[in-house]
């Protein structure tokens, strides 16, 4: 009889080969968007199918626009929103990553303390589900980052994601220039239910072509980003109006690659 550590040898060596042909299948794919507009991604394939059980139909808008065919104004929005050290880190801002983790504790600790607080006081009745306080988590993903999940990852928060998030991220920005990147992202992120991309989001909202959006008009997509399928439902919102306008006068001070 073989010993044990022989088949767990294996087993690892087995583990090993299998992470290590996924990354070469992550890596293939990537390096070939260099050259390939990629027509959708693991998460925009997700949404399709959840509209299509939910819905019955599939109420989509997206139409690929390249890099020339998008507002400068819609770059630097989004740059001055969702990633100002885009065109200098390597992928990752730590920094922005260790002021995300201490603020989503904070908020555990603070939405814990109010569930505690709410189970007391209503010791001997039924307290439902919903009264139950979540925390509310923030991100300090690089547009990198973004990408990178989108493309291929689900959006589960676990170590083992997580950690193929990062590495897919190095090989985005060890493969792909900045302005590639970028004009893939711009053509793939949600703006809305069903709808991808600063094409679909210029023609929705305004009523413009991707390459004809204005400085407010592009201010207020970049806003959207972080949470479209809210924001859609009050784009005028005095939220949205508020942080355009700090978006806006950000802008000038961004060059787009």
């Amino acid at each position: 009889m073989k010993p044990a550590w022989a088949h767990a040898g294996r087993i690892v060596a087995l583990l090993a080969i299998s992470v290590l042909a996924l990354q070469a299948h992550f890596f293939a794919r990537i390096a070939l968007m260099a050259w390939v507009d990629p027509h959708s991604t693991t998460f925009e394939r997700s949404e399709a199918w959840r509209l299509l059980v939910e819905r019955r139909r599939l109420d989509w808008s997206q139409a690929w626009a390249d890099y020339d065919d998008i507002s400068a104004n819609l770059k630097r929005a989004v740059i001055a929103s969702e990633d100002a050290g885009f065109a200098e880190h390597s992928g990752v801002e730590w920094d922005a990553l260790e002021r995300a983790w201490e603020r989503n504790l904070r908020s555990q600790e603070r939405a814990e303390r109010q569930n505690d607080s709410l189970l007391r006081r209503h010791a001997t009745d039924a307290v439902r589900p919903a009264a139950l306080r979540e925390a509310r988590l923030v991100g300090g993903s690089t547009i990198t980052q973004q990408l990178a999940k989108n493309l291929f990852l689900s959006g589960e928060r676990t170590a083992p994601r997580k950690a193929q998030e990062f590495a897919i991220t190095m090989m985005l920005e060890a493969t792909l220039s900045k302005r590639r990147i970028l004009e893939i992202y711009l053509n793939h992120v949600e703006w809305g239910e069903g709808r991808f991309g600063a094409q679909a989001a210029a023609r929705h909202y305004f009523k413009v072509d991707a390459a004809g959006l204005g400085t407010w008009q592009a201010a207020r997509l970049a806003v959207m980003l972080p949470a479209p399928k809210r924001f859609e439902k009050r784009p005028g919102s005095a939220y949205v109006q508020g942080r355009a306008a700090t978006v806006a006068a950000r802008m000038a001070g961004v060059q787009p690659p």
